[in-house]
């Protein structure tokens, strides 16, 4: 049994809704079902009365409840305790990031930050959006950076959660070059002859604004999905190799679109086929003396101070923004 599993019990008792709670914790629906499945194959027993609307729990799932949240609670203090006995590593500033922001606008950022603030230590912890974003929630981490689309905008309380933006990134069709230095695969295709396309995996964040675009493109695009990952990076090595159109990040390509390895895949007199994103750091807002967090610690005086250079740098906003 997976502690996950818990939180997305709890998740379906409170808000009464598959789908509802599949969003809260940045799951497709078909996998935050199957976690409830399994939950109930672990427990031997029905939790959920799936008869009835809105949903409704089962006696034994109104007991599992109780005992989840005790449970729940119990490791988030034990938790706490653990790390407060350890002080190593309190200059270091931990940051949950999703892979392909990692891999792209990280290394860059942190260094453009010698130049405007100065030289931090930094641990970075390299996750898909969902662990990402839960990092941040549990308190596991000082700062999450994450793409934000008004399409798919994380589902955070702004009264306990603050935003900085930190710059943009624009995701865009990319195809291997030919030896004339034109598209292989060229957008749109046709309906006879789909185009190779190389796809984010169900349910990764980029690939759901991917989809968003394709269905406003106004175009009919013939596509053929025939590769999927949840990384950017997978998805150019593939465009790389010739295998298809990637809809990928201008940070994640810089080197190959100079060389001219790789080459918008969109037709010319096509409109803009883009998305603008915005990278986005989140933090635990203060809610006491010292910068203290509602659950009871206090930001490190590195992460505070990056904070304050960041929100005064930077455009500082509300999370509904």
């Amino acid at each position: 049994m997976e502690t996950k599993w818990l939180e997305d019990f709890v998740s379906l008792a409170e808000t009464r809704s598959f789908s509802r709670s599949a969003q809260l914790r940045h799951v497709t629906q078909p996998a935050f079902s199957r976690r409830i499945q399994s939950l109930e194959a672990w427990a031997g027993t029905d939790l959920v009365d799936r008869s009835s609307y809105p949903t409704r729990l089962t006696p034994a799932g109104e007991t599992l409840y109780d005992q989840s949240l005790e449970m729940l609670q119990a490791l988030q203090s034990t938790r706490a305790m653990l790390r407060g006995h350890s002080s190593a590593g309190q200059d270091f500033i931990e940051f949950a990031v999703p892979h392909t922001l990692a891999f792209t606008f990280f290394p860059a950022w942190v260094s453009s930050l010698r130049e405007s603030f100065g030289g931090i230590k930094s641990r970075l912890i390299a996750l898909n959006v969902h662990d990402a974003v839960m990092r941040l929630v549990e308190g596991s981490c000082d700062l999450l950076i994450a793409y934000h689309h008004q399409s798919q905008p994380f589902q955070f309380d702004g009264a306990r959660y603050e935003m900085v933006s930190l710059g943009e990134e624009i995701v865009a069709p990319y195809s291997r070059a030919d030896a004339n230095g034109q598209p292989q695969f060229r957008l749109p295709g046709r309906l006879d002859a789909p185009l190779p396309y190389l796809g984010y995996a169900p349910g990764a964040y980029l690939g759901l604004v991917v989809d968003m675009m394709l269905k406003d493109a106004g175009v009919a695009m013939h596509l053929e999905r025939v590769y999927e990952t949840d990384m950017a990076e997978g998805l150019k090595a593939m465009a790389l190799e010739g295998h298809g159109i990637a809809f990928l990040p201008q940070s994640a390509i810089r080197k190959e679109l100079r060389a001219k390895k790789l080459v918008s895949a969109a037709a010319p007199n096509m409109p803009p086929l883009e998305v603008k994103l915005e990278i986005r750091a989140y933090r635990e807002r203060p809610s006491g003396k010292e910068g203290t967090r509602a659950n009871g610690k206090t930001h490190k005086s590195a992460a505070q101070a990056l904070w304050e250079h960041l929100a005064s740098a930077k455009s500082a906003g509300t999370i509904a923004e």
